[in-house]
């Protein structure tokens, strides 16, 4: 594969794989804009950049007549599956390049398909330990900084690269008004460049399909807003290397327990890391914690003070001392901390000893293990993989939210200070108001079934 290089050269990839893969080098993502009483397509502009962008991105390389550079959601055709087209193209894409406007940010449509795309950063950052970023966003129209959500605050990017004109009027503009014609064509240019270098040298790895109608959004829950992220507290109930179980192979960890790594030799890196990406990825500001330095807040019968997530290896109940304390935290009613339980099936010790430890996690913390949905009871009785793991905590931690909102002193308060005249908000780390709990959403409920 050739592709130019920054000062406009050619470089040549030396072996076949690279020269073999023929995956589409983008997948192009934007808002639809709603049709308009003259019957022209809205989208039309959007297209015509497309197939700029594709022809840039051929010419810059030697894909085969036939390839596909590029994929915007107009090539699915009828009668093929929808979701199902749109999850493998963003399971298998190089790049992901979002057209930034005020609508895509307000898109519950673009926040999936954002999510599915940076799950696969996420796990080859897991797997590899090595850098992922293989996001490049255009601007359609400007956006303030203040409307951009974290998913997009993020990303290290400087629009300036693409000229002056670029970042006031955005892509829109210039190819709105004749006058900008050659700003157009240098940003395009810069753009089909800027997406061929990431592809070449990230190169993340592809991922599984998953139901696009099934994922979360990067922005937030629809009632949520463009804001602030959210907090979200990850807390970690694990050993380290130097407290293990006598005979515990000490290769799942380090000198502290956020250096827990179950999955340990599939994922490079520690779980507690992991975790906060995916929580990030959903818009929230996570916060890692471990279980042996914060199981003394006295938060039982107070407000909660965040949304939680609490990781346990079983092999921590090993230790007495540690046993006591999450029986004493398990007995105490706190819906809005979701308990998540990694535990490998490629690891020989955690095989042979899983019936015994299981039967200890059930005696030490029967609430958790039998508290909220089916899928927060599956997730309490041990996630095998990393991928499983990637799969399940979105769904973990929006009932966290919703039981936090459920539970949280309500603000403002109602009358007389009590609390109960609104319902609760969940406010963001700015203390903006970041979205309401719907009564009708069946991610609220709290009861065991």
């Amino acid at each position: 594969m050739r592709v130019l290089t920054q000062d406009g050269g050619r470089v040549h990839a030396s072996t076949q794989q690279r020269a073999a893969d023929h995956r589409p080098y983008f997948f192009l993502s934007y808002a639809h804009t709603p049709g308009v009483a003259s019957g022209t397509d809205p989208d039309m502009w959007v297209e015509r950049l497309f197939r700029d962008l594709c022809g840039h991105v051929m010419a810059m390389t030697d894909l085969p007549a036939g390839a596909s550079a590029g994929f915007m959601d107009r090539e699915i055709r009828s009668g093929e599956g929808w979701s199902e087209r749109l999850g493998e193209v963003l399971a298998t894409c190089r790049v992901f390049v979002p057209l930034f406007s005020p609508r895509y940010f307000a898109s519950e449509m673009c926040g999936k398909e954002w999510h599915a795309f940076e799950q696969r950063a996420i796990h080859h950052r897991a797997r590899s330990n090595q850098p992922a970023e293989a996001i490049v966003p255009a601007l359609w129209v400007p956006v303030p900084p203040s409307q951009l959500p974290g998913s997009a605050e993020r990303l290290q990017f400087n629009h300036r690269d693409f000229g002056e004109r670029y970042v006031t009027d955005g892509l829109y503009g210039l190819i709105k008004l004749r006058l900008f014609a050659q700003e157009y064509e240098r940003a395009v240019y810069e753009l089909a460049k800027r997406i061929v270098r990431v592809a070449d040298t990230v190169r993340i790895d592809t991922g599984r399909p998953v139901d696009y109608r099934l994922a979360p959004s990067a922005f937030g829950s629809p009632s949520s807003g463009v804001g602030a992220p959210r907090p979200m507290r990850i807390t970690i109930a694990a050993p380290t290397r130097h407290d293990l179980p006598e005979g515990r192979d000490s290769q799942y960890y380090g000198d502290h327990p956020q250096d827990w790594n179950p999955y340990h030799p599939a994922a490079a890196r520690p779980l507690a890391y992991v975790a906060e990406e995916l929580v990030r990825s959903l818009n929230y500001q996570a916060q890692i914690t471990s279980f042996d330095e914060e199981s003394g807040r006295p938060e039982g019968k107070a407000p909660p003070s965040t949304p939680e997530i609490l990781l346990v290896d079983r092999w921590a109940l090993q230790d007495e001392d540690r046993r006591r304390r999450l029986a004493a935290f398990d007995a105490e009613d706190r819906p809005w901390v979701t308990m998540v339980v990694p535990w490998s099936r490629e690891d020989p010790q955690s095989r042979a000893a899983e019936a015994e430890l299981t039967q200890k996690l059930e005696a030490t913390m029967p609430a958790k293990m039998r508290h909220g949905r089916a899928f927060c009871r599956a997730a309490a009785r041990g996630v095998p993989t990393m991928e499983a793991f990637g799969q399940i905590l979105p769904q973990v931690v929006e009932v966290a939210a919703q039981q936090y909102l459920r539970h949280a002193t309500a603000y403002p308060p109602g009358p007389g200070g009590g609390g109960h005249g609104e319902r609760t908000r969940l406010t963001g780390p700015m203390g903006h108001t970041s979205f309401t709990p719907d009564p009708h959403d069946p991610a609220t409920e709290a009861e065991d079934l």
